[in-house]
C-alpha cells in the first residue's frame, strides 16, 4: 500500500467509530487530528469517556505517523472538565470497593501517561481550555505540549475540601512545571486559580482573550509544524532531564484510592452536592439517572478490562500450543 493510500485508510479507521463522549475533526494539510469532547450528563473523565478515548488513542497507535497534531477542546460551554467522576467516587467508596477505585484512577494515569510520551509517537499536543477545568480536568492539561487558557478559565485542584487529594499526576506534572511550592499551594488550598495567575505560575504557556482561542490554536501550529522535528526531538530530551516514571503514577493512585476509602459520610455528601452542581452547569442528566449510568460504566469497564485479561492469557496459550514439537 502507498503512502496516501495508507493515510486515507488510517484516517478512515480513526474517523469511523460512533463514538458518544466526543467528536472528531481531521485536517489534511497538517495531519491534525482534534477531539471536541462532550461527555453526558457531566462533563467529566466518566468511565464511559475514558473508554473511548482509550480507544481513538490505540487507533493512533495503529496508524504510526498518520497524526502529527492533536488538538483537545471542549464543546460543553464554560467548562473543559469537572476532572473526577464524583459521583461514581460516592458510590464506590459507600460500596467499600477499592479495586474498582484503583481500575478507576488506573486508566485515568494510562491517559495521561500518553500524553506525557506524544512526542516519543511523532506528535505535537496543544489543548485549549475556555471554561472550568478542575481536579482530574486539569491534571490532563498539564502533560499536554501547548496549553491556550482564554482568559475568563478557571482551574484547580478542590479535592482537599472534601478531604482527599487529586491522585493522577498533579504533584508530579505541577513540580515539573512550576516547583514544589508551587504545587504545594495548589494541591493543599484547593482554591481556584484564574489564567493570569496560571500562566504567572508557568502552568499555562498562553493567555488568549476570551474568542481568540481558535485564533489562538492556529497561530501554535503554523508556528510548530515548520519546525515539528526539531521541537519534538527537543520535547524528548526535556521529558529526559525532568522525567515522570509511570511506576510513581500508580503508586499515586493506589495511595488515593486508599484515602478515599477513609472519607467520612459528610465528605461524601459534599461530593454528592459538588455532583449534582456540576450537572446542573453542564446541562446534564435529571438528579437520580447520574447514579444508575455510573453503575452501567462500571460494569462495562470491568467487562472489558477482564475480556483483555481473558484474551491476553489465550494469546499466551496458543504460541504455547504453536511452540510444540
Amino acid at each position: 500500500m502507498n503512502a496516501p493510500d495508507r493515510i486515507r485508510g488510517g484516517v478512515a479507521a480513526l474517523l469511523g467509530r460512533p463514538y458518544k463522549t466526543f467528536r472528531l475533526e481531521w485536517s489534511s494539510e497538517l495531519r491534525l487530528l482534534r477531539v471536541r469532547t462532550c461527555v453526558r450528563p457531566i462533563q467529566c473523565y466518566s468511565l464511559a469517556a475514558m473508554g473511548e478515548l482509550q480507544l481513538m488513542l490505540s487507533d493512533i497507535g495503529a496508524n504510526p505517523g498518520l497524526v502529527r497534531h492533536f488538538v483537545m477542546t471542549s464543546d460543553v460551554p464554560k467548562v473543559f472538565n469537572f476532572g473526577g467522576d464524583l459521583a461514581l467516587f460516592v458510590l464506590l467508596v459507600r460500596a467499600g470497593d477499592v479495586d474498582s477505585l484503583k481500575l478507576y484512577g488506573r486508566l485515568c494515569v494510562d491517559l495521561v501517561w500518553w500524553m506525557e510520551n506524544a512526542a516519543h509517537r511523532g506528535i505535537h499536543t496543544t489543548v485549549l481550555v475556555q471554561g472550568d477545568t478542575l481536579g482530574g480536568g486539569l491534571e490532563s492539561v498539564l502533560p499536554f505540549h501547548k496549553v491556550i487558557f482564554e482568559r475568563s478559565a478557571q482551574a484547580g485542584f478542590p479535592e482537599v475540601l472534601f478531604n482527599l487529594f487529586p491522585g493522577m499526576g498533579a504533584w508530579d506534572f505541577t513540580i515539573r512545571k512550576a516547583g514544589f511550592a508551587v504545587a504545594n499551594e495548589m494541591i493543599l488550598s484547593g482554591r481556584l486559580y484564574s489564567a493570569d495567575e496560571l500562566f504567572n505560575r508557568r502552568l499555562v504557556d498562553l493567555v488568549v482573550d476570551d474568542g481568540a482561542g481558535e485564533a489562538a490554536i492556529e497561530q501554535v501550529l503554523r508556528e510548530v509544524d515548520p519546525r515539528l522535528r526539531g521541537t519534538l526531538a527537543a520535547l524528548r530530551a526535556q521529558r529526559l532531564a525532568a522525567p515522570i516514571r509511570l511506576e510513581t503514577l500508580q503508586a499515586i493512585v493506589d495511595l488515593w484510592a486508599e484515602a478515599a476509602m477513609q472519607l467520612t459520610d459528610r465528605d461524601l455528601r459534599l461530593m454528592e452536592r459538588l455532583a449534582r452542581a456540576q450537572a446542573r452547569k453542564a446541562g446534564g442528566a435529571e438528579e437520580g439517572a447520574v447514579e444508575e449510568i455510573k453503575r452501567l460504566e462500571l460494569e462495562t469497564a470491568w467487562g472489558e478490562r477482564r475480556f483483555g485479561a481473558e484474551r491476553r492469557s489465550d494469546d499466551r496459550g496458543d504460541r504455547r500450543t504453536t511452540a510444540q514439537p
